[in-house]
């Protein structure tokens, strides 16, 4: 019998956030291996040491293999880079600027390899425009102003809209671009919600606290969208 794919993360939160862990265990319980290998791909961030750093700090305590992926100052062969990436139980992708990120993948192969990553049972996942990048369609500040990018990998249906109740004009301009047509329906994560999903469909949803939330958000007949909450197993306490 196949096992079904590891499936993709969209995090509201973790170990860039300050926060207390509860997000990054989560993360590390949806593989099923006892010592999982994680690499960190900042590329959104143009490989920022601190965020490497920050990474590390979190995650080399932890029962995992951490690992640091650096396009900006590479070092892997072609060969090397499959080989590395392809080997990988989680791929955790940082936040920072989505179009760039995806135009820095592509010149790589990156994107390519992440693909066949996700076929052959890497769990995708990362914060921000790591988790705006595996869905077809984003809300983004990548230019500056908020606005929408119709342009990611398509490995997660629809669009996703991060950092919903903590950044200003983010609700109003996911919801605007969604009534319009200019982005698909999709899933907004308030910063503190972490969702899983395989094929595309919801498979889990966990919050740090009873006052987050995640939602889903779709046209409506009238020219404008509904909203509807999603349930979240919630962490805090447990």
């Amino acid at each position: 019998m196949t096992e079904p794919e590891a499936g993709i993360v969209l995090l509201g939160g973790g170990f860039s956030m300050d926060e207390d862990g509860l997000l990054d265990d989560w993360l590390l319980s949806r593989v099923t291996s006892p010592r999982p290998k994680i690499c960190f791909i900042p590329t959104a961030s143009g490989d920022a040491p601190a965020y490497i750093d920050r990474f590390l700090a979190a995650f080399g305590p932890r029962a995992c293999d951490p690992s640091v992926l650096r396009l900006f100052q590479r070092e892997l062969d072609d060969d090397a880079l499959r080989g590395h990436l392809l080997a990988q139980d989680i791929v955790y992708v940082g936040g920072g600027n989505t179009a760039n990120l995806l135009a820095i993948w592509r010149t790589h192969g990156v994107d390519r390899l992440l693909r066949e990553a996700h076929g052959r049972g890497t769990l995708l996942c990362g914060i921000s425009a790591g988790a705006n990048c595996w869905a077809e369609a984003s809300h983004t500040d990548s230019f500056g102003p908020l606005t929408f990018l119709p342009d990611g990998l398509g490995l997660l249906p629809g669009s996703v809209c991060p950092h919903y109740d903590s950044e200003s004009g983010r609700r109003e301009g996911y919801r605007q671009a969604v009534a319009s047509g200019a982005l698909p329906a999709g899933w907004a994560l308030e910063d503190g919600v972490a969702v899983h999903f395989r094929s595309g469909r919801l498979e889990a949803a966990v919050a740090r606290s009873a006052d987050v939330r995640l939602y889903r958000v779709e046209p409506a007949g009238d020219g404008g969208v509904t909203e509807t909450g999603v349930a979240c197993r919630v962490l805090l306490g447990q």
